[in-house]
């Protein structure tokens, strides 16, 4: 279609559950540690890993907690020069 841009895609769905646990493994903190900084159950630490999606406040808390910029993962997927 003339005059028009094509609609931006992004590779692949992320499990970011799996992320997030796979970055808590890597600092060596233990979910009791993650669930007293999320200020919540270790049962909810086991939901948040086996999420697909969150909301990004829910995403940024944990950005802080484990020092790791996990909304770049999605950015990156963008391709934005097509």
């Amino acid at each position: 279609m003339k005059g028009r841009k094509p609609a931006r895609r992004y590779g692949g769905k992320v499990e970011i559950g799996s992320v997030i646990r796979d970055r808590l493994k890597e600092t060596k903190h233990s979910v009791v540690w993650f669930a007293k900084q999320l200020e919540c159950s270790r049962t909810n630490v086991y939901k948040i890993f086996a999420k697909q999606a969150m909301s990004t406040e829910e995403l940024f808390k944990i950005s802080e907690v484990l020092e790791y910029d996990f909304f770049k993962i999605y950015s990156s997927r963008l391709d934005l020069d097509k």
